[in-house]
């Protein structure tokens, strides 16, 4: 794909340019939803490159000894010699390191690579061993936010950053249509297009070091930084230097500030911290348009009322729960409480080998990440163990006759087992029914599952929503990692109508065997935040007997863990405790949301086993 052949996109094209003349801005972030051009774009800066220059793409699993290099353990135990075998790292010197969807990638691996492109040193820790030269690579990343967000301490190293939308004009679209079909001379006119701005590239970073800053223009950076609120010195610095490379794009020897205007967007758009809602006039704005909603509500359902005056309400449910609190159908949407710090939560370790990242669980990981717990006789992943293997072989060396290396047969060689920690997929069930406005409980539930949401993003878990209510389970927010778009789905759920627990129950269950298709190894938390007071079934079975069955039927699941939060008024004589004899079916954890703030919280333990 030629570069400069794709549609639109100029801030991104003018970054990726910045960042070829002059590798220590910081790198570049493109950042948009799927099908928006960002990793064809990334792909096609080879276009822009001289030959021989290195071109390297980083798998979302790939390991540290993949991208820092290792020591060929094998060869050396053999020969006994240190032959060194570079990683990605080393291989994209002088080049570009591309990583696509770098939100999904482990936090760790992220880390290594932005250190290692700020600071250019190779030296694999412990071993004093150095690759050839400097790391002088171009840093390349795309993400799409939908997918899972990625902290602000990791998007503020990126120098540069390009937002990607799809385009809502006629006129580019069929120009993209257009250009998708060429061939022939209009190719080749685009691929002159690629070497006129490839020699312009190789003249600005030739001249880069000759371009100078004034005090007053390095001044005015500082303070459109300040002014932006931008925390920290990386700002100020990708700008200057940002600027730099485009004056000698431009071919200048001095930065004005129209240089500095130009990139100041990219600069910016990622760093930028937008001032906060003031919570008190958030809290009665939502107030204000649940009174509006309440009386629009109460206008249809006088005009919904029959001849006589009778709503229609059954007599013996209105006896037993009043129809102003627990029967009403009518629909509000509460604010969301104020969250507090949950304790951690443990689950048993299982004995799966897996390939996944978080910080919840311990597990197996069957690649060459994690840490080294014990040595086995074999692996999938060909991880030798040199000390257990050493060991395999030394009683037998006079036998094999040896005179200066150690002799290794096939049979001696051990190999790492290794250990990691994982994230969970975490489905809220979340009871939105009539019974949930009682008392404002809705607004105190709400801020507990915030507070749940909270400690997922911190133990890198997804999560999933569903909302029950009137006579269905919703699924509100399919698998995701992206925590913030979860918390405001979750201010918009409305309360009102029956509670079809059972409903949610069977939708959770589907929704778990329909994952499983997809990742078998996959780890669930199920929480169910309720008061469990089932009034409406799916069937004609007792809703009492719906509900145990569908229990019955969830818990079986396997490789996932139940929680139960009680959402039921406890201070009312008349209280049920139902939650507690959901969390008996499901043998789950329970307790209620007082008991998330408490202490002994940080010693509950899961005993099940997988």
């Amino acid at each position: 794909m030629s570069f400069c052949k794709l549609v639109g996109h100029k801030d991104a094209k003018l970054a990726l340019i910045l960042n070829l003349i002059d590798p220590g801005i910081g790198g570049v972030l493109l950042i948009g939803d799927k099908g928006t051009g960002k990793s064809t774009l990334a792909r096609a800066v080879t276009r822009l490159l001289p030959e021989r220059v290195p071109y390297v793409e980083a798998p979302l699993n790939v390991t540290e000894d993949a991208l820092m290099g290792s020591i060929n353990l094998e060869d050396a135990i053999r020969s006994g010699e240190h032959i060194f075998q570079p990683g990605l790292l080393a291989r994209s010197q002088g080049g570009v390191l591309y990583v696509d969807d770098v939100n999904l990638l482990n936090v760790d691996m992220l880390n290594l690579v932005l250190n290692k492109h700020a600071f250019g040193n190779t030296t694999l820790p412990g071993n004093g061993i150095q690759s050839n030269g400097d790391l002088g690579f171009s840093l390349v990343a795309s993400m799409n936010p939908e997918e899972g967000p990625i902290s602000p301490k990791l998007i503020d190293h990126f120098g540069l950053c390009a937002l990607f939308q799809t385009s809502a004009d006629n006129g580019e679209k069929l120009r993209v249509l257009r250009r998708s079909s060429q061939n022939g001379p209009a190719v080749n006119r685009f691929i002159r297009f690629d070497e006129r701005l490839k020699k312009r590239v190789v003249l600005a970073r030739k001249s880069l070091k000759r371009v100078e800053v004034l005090a007053e223009h390095r001044a005015y950076a500082v303070e459109v930084c300040l002014e932006s609120g931008i925390e920290g010195h990386r700002g100020d610095i990708a700008l200057e230097r940002a600027a730099r490379a485009y004056a000698a794009f431009c071919g200048s020897h001095v930065v004005t500030k129209e240089h500095m205007e130009k990139v100041l967007p990219l600069v910016l758009v990622h760093r930028r911290r937008e001032a906060g809602v003031n919570q008190e006039e958030y809290q009665e704005q939502e107030l204000s348009e649940r009174e509006n909603s309440n009386q629009q509500e109460q206008a249809d359902s006088n005009n919904n009322e029959t001849p006589d005056g009778d709503s229609g309400t059954d007599c013996c449910e209105a006896a037993v729960q009043p129809q102003s609190v627990e029967g009403r159908s009518k629909e509000e949407v509460f604010p969301v409480g104020n969250p507090f710090d949950v304790r951690r939560f443990l689950f048993q370790r299982d004995r799966v080998e897996r390939r996944s990242s978080g910080r919840r669980t311990n597990t197996r990981f069957s690649g060459k990440g994690g840490r080294y717990v014990k040595s086995v006789f074999n692996s999938k992943a060909n991880d030798i163990a040199a000390d257990a293997t050493l060991r395999a072989a030394a009683p037998w060396q006079i036998q094999r006759g040896r005179t200066r290396n150690v002799i290794v047969y096939n049979k001696d060689l051990r190999f790492k087992q290794r250990e990691k920690k994982m994230g969970h997929l975490v489905i809220f069930v979340v009871d939105c029914s009539g019974s949930m406005g009682a008392k404002k409980r809705m607004i105190e539930t709400k801020g507990a599952v915030l507070s749940l949401l909270m400690d997922c993003y911190h133990k890198r878990d997804k999560v999933s929503l569903i909302a029950f209510r009137k006579d269905r389970a919703e699924i509100i927010l399919p698998p995701t990692a992206s925590v913030d778009f979860a918390s405001r789905k979750l201010k918009e759920i409305p309360v009102g109508g029956k509670t079809p627990l059972s409903a949610a129950l069977f939708t959770t269950s589907n929704l778990i065997k329909q994952i499983r298709i997809k990742d078998p190894l996959i780890r669930f938390v199920v929480a169910i935040v309720s008061d469990c007071r089932a009034n409406q079934g799916i069937s004609d079975m007792p809703v009492r007997e719906e509900v145990a069955k569908s229990a019955g039927m969830l818990r079986d699941a396997r490789n996932t863990d139940f929680i139960v939060v009680d959402t039921e008024d406890k201070s009312n004589l008349m209280r049920m405790d139902l939650a507690r004899s959901l969390a008996s079916q499901l043998h789950a954890d329970y307790f209620t949301t007082e008991d998330l703030k408490a202490e002994y919280l940080a010693g509950l333990v899961s005993s099940r086993k997988f």
